[in-house]
């Protein structure tokens, strides 16, 4: 089977908006979504402003940085930062 090629937007990352939305909706893309917003609510950094990431450092747990820092570590077949 042939893999399906996205065309069309772009997020800033590379990703196709398409892409990205088909993703979500498997069950992997959900659990690692839902995993994210819980760990940002317990960290208290949903939607505060504040400005800051959630770091995943391992299973459900985590602390707060820069977005430029979190996002910036390379995460090449690692699950946790």
């Amino acid at each position: 089977m042939a893999k399906k090629r996205f065309s069309g937007p772009k997020y800033a990352n590379g990703n196709h908006k398409a892409q990205q939305k088909a993703y979500n909706k498997t069950n992997k893309g959900l659990r690692m979504r839902t995993a994210a917003n819980k760990l940002n609510k317990k960290l208290g950094t949903n939607g505060n402003g504040d400005g800051k990431d959630a770091s995943h450092t391992g299973p459900n747990t985590g602390k707060l940085e820069s977005p430029k820092k979190n996002r910036s570590r390379p995460r090449r077949n690692q699950k946790y930062a």
